[in-house]
């Protein structure tokens, strides 16, 4: 109570206390019961999605015969509707990526069809890191009980490699195709890199077999198979990039030693 208040007003002032909670574990746990809720929904539109993506069958508009079939109305929209069409594009290629759905590689080849190889590259990248971003966030925050199951249990070497320098070990990787790219975006969110690192090193080491993709992607009506792109010497070539990429790691255990 305020004493000067009661000296002069005695009978007027009241004791105030600060407001208790009724109960005081709920604001402490909202907070949790709001990240938890988020969660649930997430995991449950991911769902959904993939879901729906099998139920309908709509990887049959991501084969080579569709897109060989339909390539003359999609440059026809694309030449008119440009602006739109990357759009469209590059949200669809981060959806395919996002929810490791197959057929990157198809948008890959429609990229460099449509926007040509250089700009194809260009907006295959922005998808296609934007997308395992995505898929590496979910995997640390959202399905990591999921996929610590599925592949928690790696490669002694693969650990390592992560643990010394993740960024030059995730650059070879994704230069050297030695597992699934969904596989490493998921894998990678088990690990302790941070996310900058892996934005610049994906964005960085699918550079070369974007460009690939994409180049072959002029060539569209040539192409019968997909094992016609991916031919020895470009195998080759990933591989010398790659080992490029793991000289810091090299280098680093040289100078410790």
């Amino acid at each position: 109570m305020d004493t000067q208040c009661a000296v002069k007003h005695p009978g007027t002032c009241e004791m105030v206390h600060p407001t208790q909670p009724s109960n005081p574990g709920t604001l402490s746990s909202e907070p949790t019961r709001g990240t938890r809720t988020v969660k649930i929904i997430i995991a449950a539109v991911m769902t959904v999605a993939i879901g729906a993506f099998f139920y309908f069958d709509l990887g049959r508009f991501l084969s080579l015969d569709a897109l060989k079939e339909n390539r003359d109305h999609l440059l026809a929209f694309t030449e008119a509707n440009y602006a739109a069409s990357v759009a469209l594009f590059v949200l669809a290629y981060i959806v395919v990526t996002g929810l490791s759905l197959p057929g990157a590689v198809i948008l890959t080849l429609a990229g460099g069809f449509l926007f040509g190889s250089l700009f194809g590259t260009l907006f295959v990248n922005l998808g296609a890191t934007i997308g395992a971003t995505l898929a590496f966030l979910a995997a640390r925050y959202l399905l990591r009980d999921w996929v610590e199951r599925k592949f928690g249990k790696l490669p002694g070497p693969v650990q390592q490699g992560f643990t010394n320098n993740a960024f030059s070990y995730l650059l070879t990787l994704r230069l050297i195709p030695l597992f699934p790219f969904f596989v490493v975006n998921l894998v990678s969110g088990l690990t302790r890199m941070n996310v900058a690192n892996y934005v610049a090193a994906t964005a960085l080491g699918i550079i070369p077999g974007s460009f690939v993709y994409a180049y072959a992607g002029r060539q569209l009506g040539t192409i019968n198979s997909l094992k016609e792109i991916a031919s020895p010497n470009v195998i080759v070539a990933f591989v010398l990039l790659g080992l490029l990429a793991l000289v810091p790691i090299v280098y680093k255990k040289f100078t410790a030693k």
